[in-house]
C-alpha cells in the first residue's frame, strides 16, 4: 500500500473516531451539532491572546501592558536602544493625558550607568527604630512569594536587587534560598503568617526572629490586603505545596494551606498600631504596612490615632486597584479597591491633617514601573516606587495572563519543572538589574528636563494633565493633593541636603 494511502486512512479513521465521540458527547452542544470541525472554534478561542497580542492588537491597545510599555521594559532591560521613531503614536491631547512641562533651563548633569536615585526620608526615622536607614534606591522590587513565581524567577528579582542596589519584598511566601543571592530584602508578613507561623496557623514571634535571621532582611512589612484581590485570601491546594515551599512557608507539606481574608493578631486599629509596635521592638527594623484602598474612614482613623499616639507604621505601601501579580477573581480585580492614584490622594490628605506626611514613609505600587507614572507618584508625595510586573517582563514574562495556571511558558509565574527549566536567573537578573537601572535613569531624565535634581523635587508646575475640554490642569489639582504639602516651604533645601548636594535646581 502507498505511503500516502496509509497516511488517508489513518487521518480518516482518526476523524471518524472523533466524530463518534463527538456526536454522542453531551458537554459541549457544538461538538455534537458540529464534529470534527467544531474543534476548531476551541483552537481560536485559546489562541486567542496570542493572536491578538501578536497580530491583531495595536501598539497601544493591549492591557494591562500595551506594546510599546513592554518594548520598553524588554529593551531596558536588554540595554538595547529603547528609542522610538517617527513620533508618538499616543494621542495626547485625550482627558487624563499627562505631560511633563520641562523647563527652559535643564540640569546639566550627566547621568551615569546605574545611577542610584536615593530616597528623600530615612525609613524608620520617625519612631527612632535600631535598623532605621536610608534607601538607596527610590525604585525597589515589589512583594511576590516564592510558590507564586518560580525559584528561578525569585533568584533572578534577588540578584537583579542586588545588581541596582535596591530592596527586594519577599512577598507573604516566606524566606526561600532563593531570596538568598545578595540582594536586601522586606520581609512580608500576610493574613497566613508564612515564615512567622505557629503550628496553628496564628502568628509567631519567636518563628518570625527566626526568619528574619536567616537573611539581609532590612524592614519588615505587613500586608493588610493587596491590589490583586483586595479584601480576600487565598488557598494554596495541596499539590503545589511541596517540600522547598512547605521550608519556606512553615508548613506541613502536601496539605492545603489557606490565607484568611484578615489577621487574627488583631481586629482594630489600636490593635494593629500595637501588632506594628511589638514587631518593631523585638526585630529592631522599621515596621510598615501594605494595603489597598478601599473605604477612607480607616486612613483617617489610623492617623489621627498615630498622631494622637505617637505610635505605629514607619512607612505605608498603597497598593492600586490596578495591581495584579496575583490571580484573584474578574469582579474582585475590576471592581475593588481605589486605582493608584485616587488611592494615593484619599491617604495621603489623611496623614497630612494629621501633620505625619513628613514623617511616614510613602511607598506606592500598581502599575508604577513606567517612568510616567513613577515620576507622577514621585510629584504626588511617595518616597519609594515598588514595581511588581514590570520586573516580570524584565526576568522574561511576556504577558500570556497564565499566572493563575501554573502554566507560564516563561518559567516565571510557575512551579512546573519544565517550564522553569527554560529560565536562567544569572542572565535573567542581569536583565532585572538594568531595567531598575534604565527606570532610575529615566526619572533623573525627567526630573533634569524639568529643572530638578531628584524626581521628588519637580514641582507642581511641572507635571500637567489633559482634562474635559482639552484644557491642562495641575496634577496635584486633579487628584486632589495640596502642593503645599508635597512641596512645603523649605523642602528642596531640605532634600539637598539629605542627598548631600548643594547644587541649584535651576
Amino acid at each position: 500500500m502507498a505511503w500516502w494511502l496509509i497516511v488517508v486512512v489513518v487521518i480518516g479513521g482518526v476523524s471518524l473516531v472523533v466524530a463518534l465521540h463527538d456526536v454522542f458527547q453531551r458537554k459541549h452542544a457544538i461538538l455534537r451539532t458540529f464534529p470534527v470541525v467544531g474543534h476548531l472554534r476551541f483552537l481560536l478561542e485559546k489562541a486567542g491572546p496570542e493572536l491578538r497580542q501578536y497580530i491583531v492588537a495595536d501598539n497601544e491597545e493591549e492591557r494591562p501592558f500595551s506594546r510599546d510599555e513592554r518594548r520598553w521594559v524588554y529593551t531596558t532591560a536588554k540595554r538595547q536602544n529603547p528609542y522610538f521613531g517617527f513620533g508618538t503614536d499616543t494621542d495626547v491631547d485625550v482627558t487624563g493625558h499627562l505631560t511633563f512641562r520641562h523647563s527652559a533651563f535643564p540640569v546639566a548633569r550627566t547621568i551615569e550607568a546605574g545611577a542610584p536615585i536615593p530616597c528623600t526620608k530615612t525609613l524608620g526615622a520617625w519612631r527612632n527604630r535600631p535598623g532605621a536607614f536610608r534607601p538607596d534606591s527610590i525604585v525597589n522590587i515589589s512583594g511576590m512569594s516564592f510558590g507564586s513565581l518560580s525559584g528561578a524567577a525569585v533568584r533572578a528579582l534577588n540578584e537583579g536587587a542586588a545588581q541596582a542596589g535596591c530592596l527586594h519584598n519577599t512577598g507573604e511566601g516566606g524566606i526561600s534560598p532563593h531570596h538568598l543571592h545578595g540582594g536586601d530584602l522586606v520581609f512580608q508578613i500576610g493574613t497566613g503568617y508564612f515564615g512567622a507561623r505557629a503550628d496553628d496557623g496564628t502568628f509567631s514571634l519567636d518563628r518570625m526572629l527566626e526568619t528574619v535571621s536567616k537573611g539581609p532582611v532590612k524592614a519588615i512589612e505587613l500586608k493588610l490586603s493587596q491590589g490583586a484581590k483586595p479584601g480576600m485570601g487565598g488557598l494554596l491546594p495541596a499539590p503545589k505545596v511541596t517540600k522547598e515551599i512547605a521550608a519556606a512557608r512553615g508548613v506541613p507539606v502536601g496539605q492545603d494551606v489557606a490565607s484568611p481574608n484578615s489577621h487574627s493578631a488583631f481586629g482594630d486599629i489600636a490593635g494593629l498600631v500595637d501588632f506594628v509596635e511589638q514587631l518593631a521592638d523585638a526585630s529592631g527594623l522599621p515596621v510598615g504596612i501594605k494595603s489597598a484602598v478601599g473605604q477612607e474612614a480607616f486612613w483617617v482613623d489610623l492617623s489621627r490615632h498615630m498622631a494622637d499616639s505617637g505610635r505605629g507604621p514607619d512607612f505605608v505601601t498603597i497598593d492600586g486597584g490596578e495591581g495584579g501579580t496575583g490571580a484573584g477573581p474578574l469582579v474582585f480585580t475590576d471592581h475593588v479597591a481605589l486605582p493608584f492614584f485616587h488611592a494615593l490622594g484619599s491617604v495621603y490628605r489623611s496623614f497630612c491633617e494629621a501633620g505625619l506626611s513628613g514623617d511616614v514613609v510613602f511607598i506606592g505600587s500598581g502599575k508604577l514601573g513606567l517612568p510616567p507614572q513613577a515620576a507622577l507618584a514621585a510629584n504626588l508625595g511617595i518616597d519609594l516606587i515598588n514595581v511588581g510586573r514590570e520586573a516580570m517582563l524584565a526576568a522574561g514574562c511576556i504577558q500570556a495572563q497564565k499566572c493563575h495556571t501554573g502554566h507560564c511558558p516563561t518559567g516565571v509565574a510557575t512551579q512546573n519543572s519544565w517550564f522553569e527549566r527554560g529560565l536562567d536567573p544569572t542572565s535573567k537578573g542581569v536583565r532585572v538589574g538594568h531595567y531598575i537601572e534604565g527606570l532610575r535613569r529615566e526619572l533623573l531624565r525627567l526630573a533634569y528636563a524639568c529643572g530638578a535634581q531628584h524626581p521628588a523635587l519637580m514641582g507642581p508646575e511641572s507635571l500637567s494633565i489633559v482634562c474635559d475640554g482639552h484644557e491642562m490642569q495641575r496634577a496635584h489639582d486633579w487628584y486632589g493633593i495640596d502642593p503645599t504639602h508635597t512641596h512645603p516651604e523649605g523642602r528642596r533645601d531640605e532634600v539637598l541636603a539629605a542627598l548631600g548636594s548643594d547644587r541649584p535646581t535651576g
